[in-house]
């Protein structure tokens, strides 16, 4: 399973250039006719074939990475609705069809969330619990055949660093952490790019980031202090396509494809070196970024 050495995470990032990764999937698949308030992870098996759909327009528009449509599939999130119990069968599935998608040349990164809940003792969330369910969840992406792993949209350094500890007490595969500052250069829980960089960088991460976040001002300045904090460590950046705004009865995303991408280009000339977009990226803004890359 996964893709050849020569193809590997770590050998193309030790080639020296930059890496494409993907737009959205959540926002993607509503624009793709997903019913409000249906999880993503059901298209799984509700409408496989728009999933795989999804995968090779990303790489169509020039994609070197896809994530798996996993990032609520922890065990801590898949406890109501039809998917309830079933986090080795999602996991496992979204795998498959990503790499139905990708095909043979292009890497399969698969994505674990946040839990969405707050760490002791303003939630509920402690070390044993989050160590547990990150790595079952690793295990069965790694099972899958996915080639690195993204822990991504992370916002507080316990349950990064707890993260951390359950996929790597399974797995050797490639890691990627990417925090969300969606409070302008914080993330909600007032975590700073430097501190975030500090929390993980030690571990053995195969590159350090941040994705979603807010508007790409914001993440302007939070890419330039992450490039500064990473040192040696690669760094990965995902951003939104700008602010989203209410139009009718849609949601509509501020940055067309050449906005999204004359950001991104300026982040790799920065250092960066894996870039793609987030929520309301679609497959066009990555053939923008793509091309300003002169691919």
């Amino acid at each position: 399973m996964g893709t050849t050495e020569t193809r590997s995470f770590s050998t193309l990032l030790a080639a020296g250039g930059t890496l494409i990764a993907d737009g959205a999937t959540g926002t993607s698949y509503q624009t793709m006719g997903m019913e409000p308030g249906l999880a993503p992870e059901e298209w799984l098996f509700q409408a496989p074939e728009r999933v795989v759909e999804l995968h090779r327009a990303f790489v169509d528009a020039g994609a070197d990475i896809v994530l798996t449509c996993t990032f609520g599939a922890t065990p801590l999130r898949l406890t109501e609705g039809p998917l309830v119990g079933r986090v080795r069968d999602v996991n496992l599935r979204a795998a498959e069809l990503a790499r139905e998608g990708a095909g043979p040349d292009r890497l399969v990164a698969g994505s674990l969330g946040p839990t969405g809940m707050l760490i002791e003792p303003y939630g509920l969330l402690n070390r044993e619990d989050a160590v547990a369910a990150y790595a079952e969840q690793a295990q069965a992406l790694a099972d899958g055949g996915v080639d690195l792993l993204v822990l991504e949209t992370i916002f507080a350094v316990e349950e990064a660093v707890w993260a951390v500890e359950g996929i790597q007490s399974v797995t050797d595969l490639p890691l990627v952490v990417t925090f969300s500052f969606d409070m302008g250069t914080r993330t909600m829980m007032g975590l700073s790019p430097t501190d975030a960089v500090a929390a993980v960088g030690p571990l053995g991460v195969a590159a350090v980031g941040t994705n979603c976040g807010r508007s790409l001002a914001d993440a302007d300045l939070v890419v330039i202090e992450i490039l500064a904090a990473a040192g040696n460590i690669p760094v990965w950046v995902k951003p939104n396509a700008g602010v989203p705004k209410i139009v009718g009865a849609e949601v509509v995303y501020e940055a067309g494809p050449e906005m999204l991408a004359e950001h991104v280009t300026r982040y790799v000339d920065q250092g960066a070196r894996i870039v793609g977009g987030c929520c309301g990226s679609t497959p066009a803004h990555v053939a923008a970024i793509a091309q300003a890359l002169g691919r």
